[in-house]
């Protein structure tokens, strides 16, 4: 189900469409097949015009079997279509699914338009040709529901057969290419498809465009910040859901001048990328909460030391290992507090899959200007859903210069913590004659960087890592708000809630409300300008994926108490949810 959903968007996307995507799958390698716990799902969102969400409701949902229909029913608007494979609603398909009696017979499913197409007997005749057994065969199913989806909304096949040429060989490549153009013929040919849909291409800003996910923003953005830079890219990490893709994107990079490295663990991961930071290099590493919890000790040595590296945390539902593959955003207080000491660092978060790209690329401007680490906080949700990708010109992205101090630029004596304008300390590569100095955890002296027990020191020591850490608000670009420039309601997001959260405002608007939208990428030092802002309107509405972090972060701040949209159930929002909670406060305050 994953491949067919990523095989609609990409064609989707080819076809000019303006896409977003929600894949919704088990944590278990083999999940309990026919249950609901089992179900594997892939929500496309496409059209003709601008697209924020991976959708409400969905209007049309393929069920391959009970248990998909039991699980994702509830999603699919009045009267929309269900498309099923009768052949898998058996005895056992109902019983493992939990149906007491068949839907398709019980009158359960009136004011939904069904559509029973009998795919795994169809897939089965179609792909006789291939030659393949019958648990080969059967594995098609896939492809001849997607090909049926494609006759139903005007989709080529060409990418798909291209896709399958690609991907398989031999006899299954056929057996793909067969159930996938069966699907589209029995669309075209049979009684019970009685329409199709033409969906034409949005209109979006001229430019080269590919599909891109979360995580390969996040790879790309690497990639192109360490050319940037001049740099060759170290990348650590121990594979972690959902951020393992990062390390599968960059480990097919060599030839860019790409190294990765595959850890033992979260903090050989870690001290990995300290060492290589230490040395001169572009280093990255990249996890999830559990661990994020594991480096935070590394993270203090990497404060510390002063060395500038990126921290990418996927996040998903937690405590603990929770819920692997689903969304959520609580792990905001563990980056802003969850270090020993006084360790602050940088914290941002992209929007959504594009943004990952752009967010990287500040990240690592501002770690080598302030030589820090700058930890960002994606999400599952941007992770894995996709959307188009307007392609940047090499022209539009501006190098990002690092000096290395030379022997010759030293007057006296090498002095490893001396501060610039910024309070950012010299990036001095070992090995260099003259520029011998100090590394580790213990406190070091203000300007020779020599072990220092001194207690004025540590105190000075201390404010200037804060005061530097605070200095990146200085090279923020100001802040833009979507909307009145003062009025009734401000929402004010982080990560991936943008989508849902634009959506929403766009609907509540166009219900004659004044409502203005700010999504925040620095969580950490905040905007120098976010206090102004959010003093220009009488109620801050935070939607979040936990129960209220940046909430509490804004009320620290600012005095201010914000209403807080709380969501834990391992789901992104849905734009008429939050809709509703916006409307009602915008419309208090017009009656007020």
């Amino acid at each position: 189900m994953q491949l067919a959903g990523a095989q609609l968007t990409f064609t989707s996307a080819l076809m000019g469409n303006d896409v977003a995507t929600f894949p919704d799958y088990p944590a278990e390698i083999r999940a309990p097949k026919g249950t609901p716990g089992g179900v594997s799902a892939y929500q496309v969102h496409f059209a003709g015009t601008d697209v924020a969400t991976p959708g409400d409701e969905a209007d049309t949902l393929v069920a391959m079997n009970p248990a998909a229909l039991k699980t994702n029913l509830a999603a699919v608007r009045p009267h929309g279509t269900i498309i099923v494979d009768e052949d898998a609603f058996d005895e056992r398909g109902l019983r493992l699914a939990g149906y007491e009696s068949n839907p398709l017979e019980d009158g359960s499913l009136e004011g939904y338009e069904v559509i029973r197409v009998p795919i795994t007997r169809l897939t089965k005749e179609a792909v006789v040709p291939a030659g393949v057994g019958r648990r080969e065969a059967e594995r098609n199913r896939n492809f001849f529901a997607l090909g049926l989806v494609d006759w139903l909304y005007g989709r080529s096949l060409e990418p798909t057969r291209a896709f399958i040429a690609q991907r398989f060989k031999g006899a299954a490549a056929e057996a793909a290419r067969l159930a996938l153009e069966a699907g589209w013929h029995f669309g075209e040919t049979a009684e019970a498809m009685r329409r199709s849909y033409h969906v034409p291409p949005a209109p979006l800003p001229p430019g080269r465009y590919r599909n891109i996910t979360g995580n390969e923003g996040i790879a790309l953005g690497l990639i192109t910040a360490a050319r940037l830079s001049g740099k060759n890219l170290f990348y650590a990490a121990y594979p972690i859901t959902p951020a393992s893709d990062i390390l599968h994107h960059l480990s097919r990079r060599r030839p860019h001048g790409v190294r990765t490295f595959q850890a033992e663990d979260e903090i050989a991961g870690v001290c990995a990328c300290i060492g290589a930071a230490f040395g001169g290099e572009m280093a990255a590493t990249a996890t999830s909460g559990p661990g994020l919890a594991l480096k935070a000790e590394g993270l203090g040595l990497a404060v510390m030391l002063e060395v500038p590296m990126l921290v990418i945390d996927v996040q998903r539902a937690g405590p603990s290992t929770g819920m692997p593959t689903k969304p959520e955003q609580s792990d905001l207080f563990m980056a802003l507090f969850g270090r020993p000491g006084e360790a602050p660092l940088p914290v941002m978060a992209p929007a959504g899959p594009g943004d990952c790209f752009a967010t990287v690329l500040e990240a690592w401007r501002i770690a080598t200007r302030l030589m820090t680490p700058v930890l960002i906080l994606s999400d599952a949700f941007v992770a894995n859903g996709a959307e188009p990708w307007r392609v940047p010109e090499i022209d539009e992205l501006a190098p990002i210069p690092i000096h290395h101090p030379r022997p010759e630029e030293v007057e006296e004596r090498f002095e490893p913590y001396a501060r610039d304008e910024l309070l950012s300390r010299p990036w001095a590569v070992p090995g260099v004659p003259g520029l011998m100095h100090r590394i580790g955890g213990l406190e070091k002296e203000d300007r020779t960087g020599a072990i220092s027990y001194d207690p004025d020191n540590h105190q000075h020591m201390v404010a200037v890592r804060a005061r530097k850490v605070a200095n990146a608000a200085r090279l923020y670009p100001p802040l833009a708000v979507d909307g009145p420039e003062r009025g009734e309601v401000l929402v004010l997001g982080w990560g991936g809630t943008a989508g849902a959260s634009h959506e929403a405002v766009r609907r509540v608007r166009e219900r004659g409300c004044r409502v203005a939208h700010l999504q925040l990428r620095h969580l950490n030092p905040l905007p120098g300008d976010l206090g102004d802002v959010l003093e220009r309107y009488r109620t801050i509405i935070i939607p979040e994926l936990n129960t209220g972090q940046l909430a509490f972060v804004i009320r620290a701040h600012y005095g201010v108490t914000p209403v807080t949209i709380s969501k834990v159930r391992g789901r992104p929002f849905r734009a008429d949810e939050l809709a509703a909670v916006i409307e009602h406060h915008a419309r208090k305050g017009e009656a007020a």
